[in-house]
């Protein structure tokens, strides 16, 4: 079952990391305002990245993984966040996406930290 939970949070990692590598360069830039402040481009260049990150440790099975797992959440939350701020219908897709990936990942932590 671990297995299945593991493939998982890998999937919604790479569908948050696509989404918001999609909305930021065919959405955000083009748009610009708000979509382009300095803050929320970082944010989601980083939720870009660690979701990729996260997703390689956990599919390498790296004794690590839950740690990055547990950044990848944080940053997920505060990537949605900012995407609610903007609050226009394709920010709230990736918003949602960012919140099941940060589910998933901190579920992921919590059981390989109870085993």
């Amino acid at each position: 079952m671990q297995n299945t939970r593991l493939q998982e949070c890998v999937r919604l990692c790479w569908e948050c990391r696509h989404l918001c590598q999609e909305t930021l360069f065919q959405h955000c830039l083009p748009t610009g305002g708000a979509h382009a402040g300095e803050y929320h481009v970082r944010i989601m260049v980083d939720c870009i990245q660690i979701c990729q990150a996260a997703a390689d440790f956990m599919t390498r099975n790296s004794p690590l993984h839950t740690s990055v797992c547990a950044a990848c959440a944080d940053v997920c939350e505060a990537c949605a966040r900012s995407c609610d701020d903007i609050g226009d219908e394709v920010m709230q897709r990736c918003a949602e996406a960012c919140r099941a990936c940060a589910q998933s990942c901190r579920e992921m932590g919590r059981k390989r930290e109870a085993a």
